[in-house]
């Protein structure tokens, strides 16, 4: 499989685990120094901060919708774009967005892609 298919492979699973807040899945899938910024709060989260999201189930996705997705690999670098709708509770208020996100990838032999 080359990169580029990889990469959309393991974006895809990363939206299905955070649907499933499957925490083992996405610990596997996020980069050790992961930061990002999110939410319906807008702060800033760690990796380890965004697994205790999904094993305390502060969050719940009812819905990922992908309308679309771009993907961008230069090297052992990527990106995903990603299009959709987001539905369910962050901290049990109920949300519901249409949004337009990035994330930046990085690709080990080891390990595979990561965010």
């Amino acid at each position: 499989m080359d990169l580029t298919s990889a990469l959309r492979d393991a974006e895809r699973r990363l939206q299905a685990a955070q649907l499933a807040g499957d925490a083992d899945v996405l610990d596997g899938l996020l980069e050790d120094r992961l930061i990002y910024t999110g939410g319906p709060d807008g702060a800033r989260y760690s990796k380890q901060d965004d697994l205790e999201i999904q094993r305390s189930r502060i969050q719940r996705l009812l819905k990922v919708e992908e309308e679309e997705l771009i993907v961008f690999v230069e090297g052992h670098t990527g990106v995903t774009w990603f299009l959709g709708t987001l539905e369910g509770t962050f901290g049990g208020a109920a949300f519901n967005a249409r949004l337009n996100f990035a994330r930046t990838w990085i690709y080990k032999p080891d390990s595979g892609w990561r965010v």
